[in-house]
């Protein structure tokens, strides 16, 4: 029988009870099972009782010697104590009889120590003059490493000297002959870093690294890449005059990136504890100093075209060079894994962008330009009226779609910054195109006659509905225009994007930040939207019209009146 269930914590006398009898045994004579299962209960309290009586036994009867050893230990620990008391006050005894001794055996320690320390000085210092004599054969031989291993020692030795009298003028002596080593070897580790000589570049990296000259070693890097690189670009230039800047950015700038993973592979192996900020300089440098500069490239070809058509030049090269910013910007954050820091980023992104930063300043100009030789090529006055008015209805269309094509440029070349010079633009755009509607009611004025004439009553009434559905389309225009202007500025204030799309900072001078801040200003101010006074200007035009047409409808009436 098993009664370990007896001494669970959740024992329930109901569950046991009816699981016991669930048995086959149980289910054929209730009443024996019952008796048996009683039975041999019992037994098992007889048990338990008599172990139970055992164990309380055994215990009352080793009481007496717990008691026993616990007054023993008591006894011990209480002897442990006065011994620990006795041995602290000898050691105090000993320590106060001993401290003079021990304070002359510390300054004997001392006098020792400073003995070894000029005995290890005074061999330094023969070292050294032995060093310094053999040094200039070393120098004779040419052997540039045998030559750093020489200069090496002495450093060491050097480091042993700090106290002694003429310490300074050996370390320029030192000096001096590390600035021998270096316009010795410069050289060869310019040829060895133009090459990309991997095994040469690693000996000259050991050497500069021992004379604690590294960061002079990153420095003739960084001339060497932006030489070569600079080299490139007039290569490229001569290799294709035929072609424009358009072409000369796209061929250099996927050069560019091929080099920079090239670059980062080599100089990982080359400086295997340095970070790559040093190639980032180096390319900032770079674009900043080519000879010729892209911004003078870019100057020369826009001469080249009339103004109308220098901004589809400056959208297309924008774009050139903003395809090279983001796979730059990839190649970067592949390379670093995100440890650079903003500011040489920044640097970086700057450089890139620099060629375009006067051009969004005048993108008014361009836009504007683009905008009036787009509407040029619209005739909108005829000899006849109703021709006039007709040309002018359909042309609405083309006006906003003009309208929309100059939102969508001021997007792509100035990334949301140029808006203000695009409000400019729109501003010149729309009251060069009104002066079309005015002067086809000048036009209507010169028809009107004395007589009833309904064809003229029906082209004001035309012209009307035309000027109307203009306003609508501007007022809705300038509806979708806000809201881009909001989303623009929204991305431009916007902390968590990447340095590369910073574009307030890339592409506009202080003036034209301020510009842009006063633009967002007036909208909260909400004074008057951005195109008021084009709708101001349209609602005039609607008022001279409406006059024009009273006089058209009222002309044979004031003419009755005058007979009469």
């Amino acid at each position: 029988m098993d009664v370990s269930a007896f001494s669970e914590d959740t024992f329930d006398v109901k569950d046991w009870i009816n699981k016991t009898f669930k048995s086959a045994e149980a289910q054929e004579n209730k009443d024996a099972f019952v008796s048996s299962l009683v039975m041999k209960l019992q037994l098992y309290v007889q048990q338990v009782n008599g172990a139970l009586e055992e164990t309380s036994q055994s215990i009352l009867s080793s009481l007496p010697r717990v008691l026993r050893d616990t007054q023993l230990l008591q006894q011990e620990a209480l002897a442990l104590m006065e011994k620990m008391v006795a041995v602290k006050h000898e050691i105090e005894k000993v320590e106060k009889d001993t401290a003079s001794s021990m304070a002359t055996l510390e300054r004997i320690d001392r006098i020792k120590t400073d003995l070894q320390n000029a005995k290890q000085g005074l061999h330094e210092a023969d070292n050294w003059s032995v060093l310094a004599n053999d040094v200039e054969e070393v120098f004779e031989s040419g052997d540039i490493v045998a030559i750093a291993n020489k200069l090496f020692s002495m450093q060491k030795s050097l480091s042993m000297l700090v106290n002694v009298v003429d310490y300074e003028d050996k370390k320029l002596q030192l000096e001096g002959l590390k600035n021998r080593l270096e316009a010795m070897a410069s050289p060869k580790l310019v040829q060895a870093f133009t090459a990309a000589n991997l095994e040469q570049s690693k000996i000259y990296v050991d050497i500069f690294s021992k004379m604690e000259r590294l960061p002079q070693l990153l420095k003739y890097y960084h001339n060497c890449l932006k030489v070569s690189l600079g080299q490139e670009w007039r290569r490229t230039i001569e290799l294709a005059q035929d072609e424009n800047v358009s072409y000369w950015l796209h061929i250099y700038y996927d050069k560019l990136l091929s080099t920079w993973n090239d670059q980062v592979k080599w100089y990982h192996q080359v400086f295997p504890n340095t970070a790559i900020d040093v190639i980032i300089e180096v390319y900032a440098d770079l674009l900043r100093s080519l000879d010729p500069g892209i911004p003078e490239c870019i100057e020369a070809i826009l001469k080249q075209h009339s103004t109308a058509m220098q901004l589809s030049l400056l959208l297309e090269l924008k774009q050139i060079t903003r395809h090279f910013a983001v796979n730059l910007q990839g190649a970067i954050e592949t390379s670093s894994h995100g440890k650079l820091q903003n500011q040489k980023l920044l640097s970086l992104a700057q450089a890139i962008y620099a060629p375009y930063v006067p051009h969004v300043t005048k993108y008014n100009i361009y836009e504007t330009a683009q905008l009036e030789s787009q509407l040029q090529s619209m005739k909108s006055t005829h000899d006849d009226l109703s021709d006039t008015i007709n040309v002018l209805s359909l042309s609405i269309s083309r006006i906003m779609e003009y309208a929309n094509e100059a939102n969508k440029r001021c997007k792509l070349f100035t990334e949301g910054c140029g808006y203000p010079g695009l409000l400019k633009s729109l501003s010149s755009y729309f009251n060069k195109c009104l002066e079309k509607y005015q002067a086809a009611i000048w036009q209507l004025e010169r028809k009107k006659v004395k007589h009833e004439d309904w064809n003229l009553f029906q082209m004001c009434l035309t012209l009307m509905q035309t000027i109307g559905d203009l306003l609508g389309q501007i007022q809705q225009f300038e509806k979708s225009l806000v809201i881009d202007i909001t989303e623009a500025n929204n991305k431009l204030q916007s902390t968590n994007v990447s340095v590369f799309n910073q574009y307030k900072k890339l592409l506009l001078n202080a003036s034209s930040q301020t510009d842009l801040e006063n633009l967002v200003l007036s909208f909260q101010k909400e004074e008057e939207t951005i195109l008021d006074p084009i709708i101001k200007s349209i609602h005039k035009l609607c008022s001279d019209l409406h006059r024009a047409t009273y006089e058209v409808i009222f002309a044979p009436i004031f003419t009755q009146l005058l007979l009469v």
